[in-house]
């Protein structure tokens, strides 16, 4: 039973129960990280603005693996306890419902990745630099924080290590300066982004401009692989465009992409970031379908975020989707090819998970995504091209920095096209049969 005035140490969603908390909503994040790459030892300042959604007595951040050493509110210091994985505050005074407020915590550790189901997650040490990749649940490993994707805030994120080493996080660059051997590094990021989505990532790299029109794009690699670098993402100026007319507006001031020297299992994203391992870049585009997937993101998952994590179809189903879709743009193999054969292949699947509620054990599930994407293309061959990339648009302007379920994009389609597509999205999403393909519309 819940105890009144006091937030709840979950954000209630049942994929991970025991993420996020809640009482509040949060705003803003202000981190001044300190850094040493060779200790990795890190001291920190969170300052973290939010808002009271109930009356608080207590409440409670996530925060695994470092300690908090004080605790303030509004400046004024305050009592804390902290648990392997939670930080547990209580006010002076209870805060009110609607009552802004501002906690900073001050904390030191040896951070480290944290170990789950998906395996490590969060602050990761390269063999002469950092990376951070969270999702779903590493943020805590680095700074305090409201850990779930419908708690959007913005970012500010100042960073301070050895001067040698280039620091690339989200948002745009407001400040370097390099001061006794150290560089200060002050990245600013106002678009709201989930926990998981915040990112450090350091080494010795090279920069280059993407080539972006009307938008900042950077390109970071090591220098000793420059040329393969160059040459896999040299398509990024044309995917960006590319999907710019099927989705929409590209929804960041920003794009980075992050080659690191170490060898990834798989690229990431971030918000307005993308990190790629070095043997992704082989100089022959061995990864092109996996820098469209990442660049997709930006629209499906970072702008229009999930509501809860059942719903990560809406993430992996439309990104790979986008993949297709940039095959048949760039002269290629076409979506309809495409789709018809991964249909085949999934059909020697086992057929034991449920698109749109797979299980947290079954989120990353690579029939998630191409069974997604399936679901898309079932909805393109109904309402014709012309009518389902409307609904791509429309679905990122509504939804643009928000957070969106399942059950909206069924309601903004069947609302754009004025078809009932209830039994169409049941049929893929939610019964374990594969069904079959319609026929192409003459719409």
């Amino acid at each position: 039973m819940a105890v009144v005035g006091v937030g709840a140490e979950s954000a209630g969603d049942s994929y991970l129960p025991a993420s996020g908390n809640g009482g509040y909503s949060t705003l803003g994040y202000d981190l001044d990280l300190k850094y040493r790459i060779s200790t990795n030892r890190l001291a920190a300042v969170a300052t973290i603005s939010a808002v009271a959604t109930q009356q608080l007595s207590r409440f409670s951040l996530d925060l695994v693996g470092l300690r908090a050493s004080r605790v303030s509110i509004g400046g004024r210091r305050v009592d804390f306890r902290q648990t392997a994985t939670k930080l547990r505050v209580t006010p002076v005074l209870p805060l009110v419902e609607g009552e802004s407020f501002v906690v900073t915590v001050e904390y030191a550790g040896a951070p480290r990745p944290r170990r789950t189901r998906w395996g490590t997650l969060g602050w990761e040490e390269l063999d002469d630099g950092l990376l951070v990749a969270s999702q779903p649940s590493g943020a805590p490993t680095w700074f305090p924080c409201n850990d779930h994707p419908s708690d959007k805030a913005s970012y500010r994120i100042r960073f301070e290590t050895e001067a040698a080493y280039r620091v690339v996080c989200n948002g745009r660059l407001a400040n370097f300066r390099v001061v006794a051997g150290r560089g200060q590094w002050t990245y600013e990021q106002p678009e709201p982004t989930a926990t998981y989505l915040a990112t450090v990532q350091i080494g010795r790299y090279a920069a280059t401009d993407l080539g972006l029109e009307g938008t900042a794009g950077t390109l970071y690699f090591p220098p000793a692989i420059e040329r393969a670098v160059l040459a896999d993402f040299a398509d990024v100026p044309r995917m960006v465009s590319v999907f710019e007319q099927a989705f929409g507006e590209y929804p960041m001031e920003s794009y980075g992409v992050v080659v690191t020297a170490d060898v990834l299992e798989i690229p990431l994203e971030a918000q307005g970031l993308a990190v790629f391992g070095s043997n992704h870049a082989d100089g022959r585009g061995g990864s092109e379908r996996l820098v469209a997937h990442e660049l997709a993101h930006q629209w499906f998952g970072n702008s229009v975020g999930l509501a809860a994590w059942k719903d990560i179809w809406l993430n992996e189903g439309f990104a790979c989707y986008a993949e297709w879709i940039w095959s048949e743009a760039s002269g290629s193999v076409s979506a309809d090819a495409l789709a018809h054969q991964y249909r085949v292949e999934l059909s020697h699947l086992p057929t034991d998970l449920i698109v749109g509620d797979p299980g947290a054990a079954h989120m990353f599930d690579d029939r998630v995504y191409k069974r997604g994407a399936l679901t898309l293309h079932a909805l393109r061959l109904v309402v014709g091209d012309a009518a389902f990339f409307g609904v791509l648009r429309a679905w990122t302007t509504l939804m643009r920095h928000d957070t969106a379920s399942t059950a909206e994009f069924v309601a903004l389609a069947e609302a754009q096209t004025g078809l009932a597509l209830g039994a169409l999205f049941t049929a893929w999403l939610y019964e374990p049969e594969l069904p079959a393909l319609p026929a192409a519309s003459a719409r």
